[in-house]
């Protein structure tokens, strides 16, 4: 069983947090917010701490789960951050779905202090994250991977080193761009459906048995279907994705059209007051 510290307790990092609790590791947790890391303490019985220098400390293994870019640098660089607090030869795993090259960046700076980092983000939403049934994308070295992955278990279905640092987080874009398109399939189906007049949920059975199959269809055509879209991995968060992977497609080349197109399409959710609704509420826009 390890010491660990887990910095960021939002949707994902909440629960995730409480599995490495309860599978006997050893947490500290800190959170922008106090009263949400005492919250998380007093439900799981581990410890909190003011600041993520002050989590870190005799911290084998450092997990971050926050915003951004600027988030992650904020909570592990300067005095106050968890490099700060942590003993030479900890490590930390990133959970952030961030760019590739704030990965890097932050591994240059953990290597030149004598600490390990690895990218992982992950793949599964709230549920995934509530149920320990996560897939962990990882950026790294084999030994730092080796040593995380026994832990990264707590929490995850599947854990798998996708090359270098980086790697983790260009693989979650592949993830993030695969979703949008599936996702406006999903809507342009069930806004056609209503339209032509048939019994939605008789129709996502039958071709939910078929090659049209996917987990957006098993898990978002019920609640498309009835305009639901309270709940779930918000539009925020997927145009903050869909901006990372689209950056970097114009780096490396690659051509996003459908990408790009949804992209915009979400930026029409969001003028209908959709920030915070589901991702599936694509649908909304089709009348």
């Amino acid at each position: 069983m390890a010491h660990v510290a887990f910095i960021g307790l939002g949707v994902m990092g909440y629960p995730m947090a409480g599995h490495l609790q309860h599978h006997g590791h050893q947490v500290t947790v800190y959170n922008r917010t106090t009263a949400k890391a005492q919250q998380w303490a007093e439900q799981h019985g581990g410890r909190w701490a003011p600041t993520p220098a002050a989590a870190a400390c005799d911290a084998e293994l450092v997990f971050v789960c926050v915003g951004n870019d600027d988030d992650l640098r904020s909570v592990l660089l300067g005095d106050n951050g968890a490099f700060a607090g942590m003993a030479k030869g900890a490590m930390v795993v990133d959970h952030t779905t961030a760019s590739a090259d704030v990965a890097r960046e932050m591994a240059a700076a953990a290597s030149e202090l004598g600490l390990g980092f690895v990218d992982a983000p992950v793949s599964g939403g709230q549920a995934g994250a509530e149920n320990g049934v996560l897939t962990v994308m990882i950026g790294g070295e084999q030994a730092q991977f080796d040593v995380a992955k026994p832990v990264i278990d707590s929490f995850a279905r599947s854990a798998v080193l996708m090359g270098p640092v980086g790697s983790g987080q260009l693989t979650k874009m592949v993830n993030q761009i695969c979703i949008a398109g599936v996702v406006q399939g999903l809507a342009e189906g069930v806004h056609f459906a209503q339209k032509a007049g048939l019994d939605g949920a008789k129709v996502f059975e039958v071709i939910g048995k078929g090659a049209a199959q996917s987990w957006q269809m098993d898990n978002r055509h019920a609640t498309m279907l009835e305009g639901q879209f309270d709940f779930g991995f918000a539009v925020d968060w997927m145009r903050k994705d869909l901006d990372i992977a689209l950056t970097e497609a114009r780096r490396n080349g690659a051509q996003l059209p459908l990408t790009a197109l949804v992209d915009q399409f979400y930026a029409e959710v969001q003028k209908l007051g959709g920030n915070r609704w589901d991702t599936s509420s694509l649908k909304a826009r089709l009348k």
